[in-house]
């Protein structure tokens, strides 16, 4: 839960998502310029290092502002982009209102099975606290 409208939460997961996400777990580190969620059906998952450096990681399937946003997460288990997106697992967030000005967010990891090997132990990784439980914490920092 998060001490902000969903409005707020909503825009800080996807285009403030540089204001939470570490550096250190994407491609450019420490020169990343910004990464973010396009919140629109189609839209981008990527990120934006030096030098005109460009990586999308996923696109936005459904979106339905504010309340939820899903996405494919096209990052394989040897953390490489996966063009493919039959090969992507899904990532879903949603934003329930709590109260007049809380929020309560869920996210729910699908469908590792699709990246095929090594896949249980992304899955392992992923729900480790250094996967999502640590990006969760710095999001609702954030917020």
């Amino acid at each position: 839960t998060v001490p902000v409208p969903p409005e707020r939460a909503f825009a800080c997961f996807t285009t403030g998502m540089g204001s939470w996400w570490p550096p250190e777990y994407t491609w450019a580190q420490r020169t990343l310029e910004g990464i973010a969620v396009e919140a629109r059906e189609g839209g981008r998952c990527y990120e934006r290092g030096p030098h005109g450096f460009s990586c999308d990681w996923g696109r936005v399937v459904t979106c339905e502002p504010p309340r939820r946003i899903v996405f494919t997460w096209q990052i394989s288990p040897q953390r490489v982009p996966q063009p493919d997106p039959a090969q992507a697992s899904l990532v879903e967030v949603r934003f329930e209102g709590d109260g007049a000005a809380s929020t309560r967010v869920e996210l729910a990891h699908r469908h590792f099975a699709r990246h095929g090997e090594g896949a249980e132990g992304y899955e392992a990784a992923m729900s480790s606290p250094q996967g999502w439980p640590l990006l969760l914490e710095r999001f609702a920092a954030a917020c």
